[in-house]
């Protein structure tokens, strides 16, 4: 059977409005699973942006444990692969799922490791490639990044595996993310590109954007592109509440 080769590009949900319950707090890893359209799915977390940070790599165990039944397991590469065949293990998995963290340390160690090319050939395969903020991030040509520091600056050295660049958080404002992507893409520093709310996801169906899906109702994503004279315009894609 062949796969269709699809993308939940996620921005997370950073700040849980009051009330939230926490059992939907990873419930992106749970629309992760939904999409891939089989009853056990074996699932992989890569958490390269946190350094393999072994409290983040816990924590998500748990997250996606709590969703049913899930073959689940980690890729770590610090200090080396903890799996034999890292292409095989990648091949294998039904959904694979990317953390947050620093998308430009993520890009440089899956370029030294060649897993740039093994995602590719993942993704070509039909294995859901997912992830939220860094892991949003890294599928696109580029973004909006503080990994150099507090400032935000451009990145522009994405994967690629879509077409676009990626804005992430928004709507959130302890950082101007949001007018920081779009006059970036005014000037033409960034090309036209999708950004997502705080718990939005961008699910794509090969390079072409199929749906936003939120976490919480009444959220967005946005088609943002240049308008001439370091100018941009927007449309507004209402996000899909979908939940367990």
């Amino acid at each position: 059977m062949i796969r269709e080769r699809q993308i939940l590009a996620c921005s997370g949900l950073l700040y849980p409005p009051e009330g939230f319950p926490p059992q939907y707090v990873g419930a992106q890893i749970w629309q992760a699973m939904q999409l891939a359209g089989v009853r056990r799915p074996r699932v992989c977390l890569i958490a390269t942006a946190v350094g393999d940070s072994r409290e983040y790599i816990d924590r998500w165990y748990a997250r996606a444990g709590s969703f049913g039944d899930a073959d689940l397991s980690h890729l770590q590469l610090f200090v080396q692969p903890n799996v034999a065949d890292v292409r095989a293990h990648l091949l294998a998995q039904d959904v694979i799922f990317v953390s947050g963290g620093s998308v430009v340390n993520l890009l440089a160690v899956w370029r030294a490791h060649r897993l740039d090319a093994i995602l590719r050939e993942c993704w070509e395969a039909g294995v859901v490639l997912a992830g939220q903020s860094a892991g949003s991030l890294c599928w696109h040509l580029g973004g909006v990044t503080d990994s150099f520091g507090d400032d935000l600056d451009a990145v522009n050295d994405g994967l690629g595996f879509l077409p676009f660049s990626n804005g992430v958080h928004d709507d959130l404002g302890d950082q101007p993310r949001r007018s920081r992507f779009r006059q970036l893409i005014g000037e033409g520093v960034l090309r036209q590109g999708y950004a997502s709310e705080d718990g939005v996801a961008l699910h794509y169906v090969g390079t072409r954007l199929h749906e936003a899906l939120g976490v919480l109702p009444d959220r967005n994503a946005w088609f943002v592109e240049p308008d001439g004279e370091g100018k941009h315009r927007e449309t507004a894609f209402p996000a899909r509440c979908w939940l367990p």
